[in-house]
């Protein structure tokens, strides 16, 4: 496993066109981003965190979105920027979403990261959100 050379903070972000496919190409970078920097003990759970917030931007808005992965302090920031100002739906409770498998993303955001949040974002005229989680590293 590769070794972290320092604990200096580091960003990615990876723009994505509004295509389901998008979801799997987010999950593989994300997966060479965290090896390369000596953080693949995180990539299980980051890679479902990603997949569920990259789904959920690419699923329910009609323009294109971003995969945004940050490192400082110790905490893996995972987020995914869309178009749609509305905010995300509360998540619910596995049990609430029953045999469906639509209402289920959020909740298990919320299950398997230490804080999870979103915000509305406006730039150059363009309004969207951005939906986020963090991981705190055990090292």
């Amino acid at each position: 496993m590769l070794e972290c050379e320092s604990d200096e903070p580091w960003e990615y972000t990876l723009y994505i066109p509004n295509d389901v496919r998008a979801v799997t190409v987010s999950r593989r970078t994300l997966r060479l981003i965290l090896t390369m920097h000596g953080l693949i003990r995180l990539g299980d759970v980051a890679e479902l965190l990603a997949a569920e917030l990259v789904s959920n931007a690419v699923r329910h808005t009609k323009g294109p979105a971003a995969l945004r992965v940050r490192w400082s302090a110790g905490v893996l920031r995972i987020g995914a920027w869309d178009a749609d100002p509305e905010p995300p739906e509360p998540p619910g409770s596995f049990e609430q979403a029953g045999d469906s498998e639509e209402g289920r993303g959020l909740a298990l955001v919320r299950a398997c990261s230490d804080l999870w949040g979103w915000q509305p974002l406006t730039r150059d005229g363009n309004r969207g959100k951005y939906v986020w989680c963090e991981l705190t590293s055990a090292a």
